[in-house]
């Protein structure tokens, strides 16, 4: 995936900049695994894996930390 489409971890809001969290962790597992036919395929072991759901959790969690970081906590 050589496509440019990240140009800035600066949002105007909290809540953009979760979305934006999720945007980052989604995308890493689609540079992890690029096939999408295995993505589907494996979808349905780890939607009903708490242990799989409570680790994408804390992925999102660590983007939101670094985004949260990038925009000052959104602090003026």
């Amino acid at each position: 995936m050589s496509d440019i489409w990240l140009t800035s971890l600066v949002t105007e809001t909290p809540q953009e900049g979760f979305e934006l969290a999720i945007t980052l962790s989604r995308r890493g597992v689609k540079y992890t695994q690029p096939d999408p036919e295995v993505l589907h395929r494996l979808r349905p072991e780890y939607a009903e894996s708490a242990d799989s759901l409570t680790a994408a959790s804390q992925v999102i969690a660590v983007n939101f930390q670094t985004v949260a970081a990038a925009n000052n906590y959104w602090r003026k």
